[in-house]
């Protein structure tokens, strides 16, 4: 496929949800497939490898069949893995596996089993930036306990390490800052609750959740949020945020999945240690998620 997305991490990028079995196997066949209807359904590209796909449970070999996978089934250009790993060396190895299947951007969290100092964070940006790939950095400091603060952002982009950051923190305040820090850094919505926001905010992408049970409607609302046009936005932002702030607790991806499957996408398990919602917790995602389709959301 012809590479035509000059900054591939611009856009509607779907944190894509990994189809499991029964066996908790991994379906690459409906992998590929999600990404596809994904693209079709107007989303501009998929990040496999996050927080939301499981990568953590993933081998080795299904981490990198999975980059394979979203490769051949979008392009290269519409493929941006998460690279997250204990160290740098292995972060490294694994943009180079991405560059290779024919990525061209990668997303990077800090080091996320170490609380790392500016200088360690530095460096290991670094080291993952002699992959050749452009990098998108993943601030999210409630799971890795290091925080990407504006100045430290700002100093890694002035080294060229980082094009953008996916930003999780849910203090909106932080767009401004990074805007006036590091003008030439892409700001990308990182927490689907906060889209509206950031995107008035000036953000350029989503690295989002919820499209992977609604690709339409979220869809909708980012060209929306972007455009600026409140009009069409607000009413679509207040009726799908019930569930977008799932994408901010820790049972994000036992929510989405469900939503999926109520949606007709399928969602199906999830691998240990994750355990699946309670009676509670699917009550109301299914009440919300139910919400939300009766009113015509796809």
């Amino acid at each position: 496929m012809t590479t035509t997305r000059e900054r591939p991490w611009h856009g509607v990028m779907v944190a894509t949800a990994l189809p499991l079995r029964d066996d908790l196997s991994v379906d690459f066949d409906r992998y590929a497939e999600h990404c596809r209807d994904l693209i079709a359904q107007g989303c501009d590209g998929v990040v496999p490898n996050g927080s939301l796909g499981e990568y953590q449970t993933l081998t080795p070999e299904e981490r990198g069949r999975v980059v394979d996978t979203a490769v051949a089934a979008v392009g290269g250009d519409r493929v941006m893995p998460g690279v997250a790993a204990y160290g740098a060396d292995e972060a490294r190895r694994w943009a180079e596996q991405a560059a290779e299947a024919g990525c061209r951007a990668v997303m990077l969290l800090p080091p996320n089993a170490y609380r790392a100092d500016e200088r360690a964070v530095l460096a290991h940006y670094r080291e993952v930036a002699a992959a050749g790939l452009p990098i998108v950095a993943y601030n999210n400091p409630y799971d890795t306990k290091v925080d990407l603060v504006p100045a430290l952002l700002a100093e890694l982009h002035a080294e060229g390490l980082i094009a953008g950051v996916k930003e999780f923190t849910g203090d909106v305040r932080r767009a401004y800052e990074i805007a006036e820090l590091a003008p030439g850094l892409d700001l990308l919505v990182g927490s689907d609750d906060v889209l509206l926001e950031l995107a008035l905010a000036g953000a350029v992408g989503w690295v989002a959740g919820y499209p992977n049970a609604l690709p339409g409607a979220c869809v909708r609302l980012y060209r929306a949020a972007v455009a600026g046009d409140l009009a069409t936005a607000l009413p679509l932002y207040r009726t799908l945020h019930p569930l977008l702030r799932w994408d901010a607790r820790t049972e994000f991806v036992q929510a989405i999945k469900l939503s999926m499957d109520l949606a007709g996408r399928y969602g199906g398990p999830c691998r240990k240690p994750r355990a699946p919602l309670t009676a509670e917790q699917e009550a109301v995602v299914r009440a919300a998620t139910e919400k939300a389709l009766a009113e015509g959301l796809r």
